[in-house]
């Protein structure tokens, strides 16, 4: 009696701790699976984010539900981001100022980012691109350095854009300081009315054309002051989106 005394609580003791232990290894291998299972749907779906997922524990092991919304659809989203389509076969598209002497602008046409989004505060100054009014196609693009550059660059980039092309401008930083008549004349031919006013720091974005058919004009501007920036020596960044008549 005394043997099984001693030897029955020993044996009850390694049981438990067996327990412990496969419950323990239990509960990783299941957070090790819902982890892979959740890295697997953000690699399959670029638009789901942890925000979408909500974790809980059952039974002491992790696993995530989507979350669903209750509003109803609104819709197919438009090209370049835009809340909804362009209507009949339009052009689309959305451009970005620069923020800061940090983050540069973009611009996006047709759903193609033609100047893509820079943190490394690379073109700062002028950024244009030029497009096909009628064919959509990307013509060319230019990025000019208006504090430090040569403004005669800008003037012959300028001069080369053909007859019938649509002119996107995004500003980064300073696009004035090194601009001159000439250079502000040539972007006024394009249907800007701000170019005229355009100063040091200030932020600007326009889109116009070179004796195009839709003779269509998009333009935004914040001067740069100290009172009303956001941040401190440089104003807030701005976005403009648009829809342009396509030529049949």
């Amino acid at each position: 009696m005394i043997y099984i005394r001693r030897v029955g609580p020993l044996v009850l003791h390694k049981r438990q701790r067996d327990k412990k232990k496969f419950r323990f290894v239990f509960m990783v291998a299941a957070l090790i699976i819902s982890i892979s299972l959740v890295l697997r749907l953000l690699q399959t779906n670029p638009e789901l984010t942890l925000s979408n997922l909500v974790g809980r524990s059952v039974g002491g092991a992790a696993s995530f539900q989507l979350k669903t919304d209750n509003h109803k659809d609104d819709g197919p989203k438009g090209k370049c981001g835009l809340a909804k389509p362009c209507p009949g076969n339009d052009y689309t598209f959305k451009i970005y100022s620069g923020a800061t002497n940090i983050i540069g602008p973009q611009i996006c046409f047709e759903g193609k980012m033609i100047i893509e989004k820079d943190t490394r505060g690379n073109r700062p100054g002028i950024n244009i691109a030029v497009v096909n009014e009628k064919t959509g196609e990307h013509v060319s693009t230019g990025s000019f350095n208006m504090w430090n550059g040569k403004v005669e660059e800008l003037i012959e980039f300028l001069k080369s854009i053909e007859d019938g092309s649509l002119v996107l401008i995004a500003t980064f930083d300073d696009p004035a300081t090194k601009l001159n008549d000439e250079a502000r004349t040539l972007i006024a031919e394009l249907g800007s009315s701000y170019i005229s006013q355009l100063k040091f720091r200030d932020n600007w974005l326009f889109v116009g054309g070179k004796k195009t058919i839709t003779q269509v004009t998009f333009e935004q501007h914040i001067k740069n002051d100290r009172e009303t920036n956001k941040y401190e020596s440089w104003p807030e960044m701005i976005e403009m989106e648009g829809c342009i008549p396509r030529i049949d």
